[in-house]
């Protein structure tokens, strides 16, 4: 038994991840690649080795001939009578090959040929590892700055984290603990090439559904995120059981578990909200904190006129339209925010239309919808979110602003 050769094939398996049946397949290829080196061809040679016990067994098929024209393919009837008595011309004979007998060439590339296969099976091993993980979050170590861009090793790996993936307002130093989200994993000639991001949604995602039970056992889902990396993510999520508090799930105890992702993003700030089917309440859901008036959405061509009182305008347009910005992606509605006085003054902007009238008890739709909304329905406290959408904008525009 080889136990030398065993003990290394056990390291290998352990410490690289690579099968032995794998290096047993290198192993054999290499010890064909010596011979032919050696001897110019290795068309009949064959490598047998025994996976139990390492002991390896090589020879060369050859043909019983009187006359030798290839002693590479050919064998005399006397030296084959020396291994098989009952040998005879045209018989194929196996004649065992000894290593040791290769040259020093020989055998630096059986070495070489060994070597080769182990690095590319380590190099499959490691992409095939973190292909699995793509489209999720890691945790990485701060390597050092490659001019603007950021070396993050992962482990077995490095990963890029590219300049238009980092947050401006974000400074690591090198051995920094990060969370990385995993945008693509290539394979190249040199290896695994895994780019990572700190600045896309779905690291707000990932990083909920490993801080929040109920998101990971699918009690709570997110519906919608709209994000701004380094300054403010906005997360519509609705809850699949009537006596789980969706919103309260995902903050936790005194903001417990919200914090924690607050402070992974470096003070980012994290506005949760509830998700709403009823288009009023999503749109006014998602310009919270901003109180809402009335609410006008056409589901079909993805806008909305929203009315807020005087007071609430830049509150609900938020610093440089941010909240109405974000509102906007959230919901995927191309969002007009007027004040009352801009809206009443505002040509074909009736949203006293919409309004409660005490007489009639009822609304007046205009043929907008089959059903009457209620005042609730879009000034109530519930909160709501949506898909991803149209990318918002803010600009004044006859007296009002849009976002």
């Amino acid at each position: 038994m080889n136990k030398e050769l065993m003990e290394a094939l056990d390291i290998l398996e352990r410490e690289k991840e690579i099968s032995k049946d794998t290096l047993f397949e290198a192993i054999e290829n290499s010890l064909i690649t010596a011979y032919k080196n050696h001897f110019g061809k290795a068309d009949n040679v064959k490598v047998e080795i025994d996976r139990e016990t390492c002991d390896y067994y090589c020879y060369a098929e050859k043909e019983v001939a009187e006359e030798i024209e290839d002693p590479v393919m050919q064998i005399s009837p006397e030296e084959a009578r020396e291994i098989d008595p009952a040998a005879k011309v045209g018989d194929i004979i196996r004649v065992e090959i000894r290593s040791r007998e290769f040259g020093r060439i020989a055998t630096q590339n059986a070495k070489s040929v060994i070597l080769q296969k182990i690095r590319e099976e380590e190099r499959s091993v490691i992409y095939n590892q973190y292909f699995e993980k793509e489209k999720d979050v890691v945790t990485g170590i701060v390597q050092r700055y490659m001019g603007k861009n950021i070396s993050i090793n992962l482990g077995k790996a490095d990963a890029i984290l590219n300049e238009n993936e980092q947050v401006r307002t974000e400074h690591f130093r090198p051995t920094e603990r990060i969370k990385v989200y995993i945008l693509e994993v290539r394979n190249t000639p040199k290896g695994p090439r895994i780019l990572v991001s700190r600045t896309h949604p779905e690291l707000v995602k990932r990083l909920f559904e490993s801080e929040v039970t109920e998101i990971k056992d699918g009690t709570v889902e997110i519906m919608s995120i709209a994000r701004e990396a380094g300054s403010r993510t906005k997360i519509a999520v609705r809850s699949n059981n009537p006596n789980v508090d969706a919103v309260g799930a995902c903050v936790g105890i005194n903001g417990s578990r919200v914090n924690s992702i607050v402070d992974e993003l470096c003070g980012e700030k994290i506005d949760i909200v509830n998700w709403d089917d009823n288009p009023g309440n999503l749109i006014q859901n998602a310009l919270s904190p901003a109180k809402i008036v009335a609410v006008f959405a056409d589901p079909d061509e993805k806008t909305a006129k929203v009315v807020v009182p005087d007071y609430q305008l830049s509150l609900a347009i938020g610093k440089e339209g941010q909240n109405a910005r974000l509102a906007a992606r959230l919901t995927g509605y191309k969002i007009d925010i007027k004040s009352e006085t801009q809206a009443k003054d505002a040509p074909g902007f009736r949203y006293e239309d919409y309004l409660y009238d005490d007489e009639e008890e009822d609304y007046e739709e205009d043929g907008y919808t089959e059903e009457g909304y209620t005042e609730e329905a879009y000034t109530g406290e519930e909160y709501a979110g949506g898909d991803y959408g149209q990318e918002a904008y803010a600009e004044a525009e006859d007296g009002g602003e849009e976002a």
